[in-house]
């Protein structure tokens, strides 16, 4: 018997004209209990820093965790998001990977990357 399918959906997004984050796959429909992959492509350097965001439909973005290239790790997880379930990777400063592991159904939702720029933060839209 197949697992629940869950669909989770990145947003293809923009900040500026100067500045642009592009998230891959559009939507990535996976079984439960296996590993989730999405993309998140800075197409400007940006201080080596991403922080991920999941929002179900009608809530508020949660944080799930912020990834420092230069430290190739995870350095802080939001309330509920643990380093068993939820990593980041990057291939290089502007190519980061969030995955999540024995995914769950609770796990469909809409998944945000989110990148620094000069100014303290700038939040990734829709």
């Amino acid at each position: 018997m197949l697992g629940t399918l869950c669909t989770l959906i990145t947003a293809l997004t923009y900040v500026s004209c100067q500045k642009a984050v592009i998230q891959t796959p559009s939507v990535l429909t996976v079984s439960t209990k296996t590993t989730a992959t999405f993309y998140c492509d800075i197409t400007k350097d940006e201080g080596y820093y991403v922080s991920w965001y999941k929002q179900v439909p009608g809530g508020a973005p949660q944080y799930i965790l912020g990834f420092y290239y230069s430290n190739s790790a995870a350095d802080l997880y939001g309330s509920g998001f643990s380093s068993d379930r939820f990593t980041s990777k990057a291939t290089s400063n502007k190519d980061y990977q969030l995955i999540i592991s024995n995914v769950e159904e609770s796990d469909s939702a809409v998944y945000y990357c989110q990148t620094r720029n000069d100014s303290p933060y700038a939040l990734v839209s829709q």
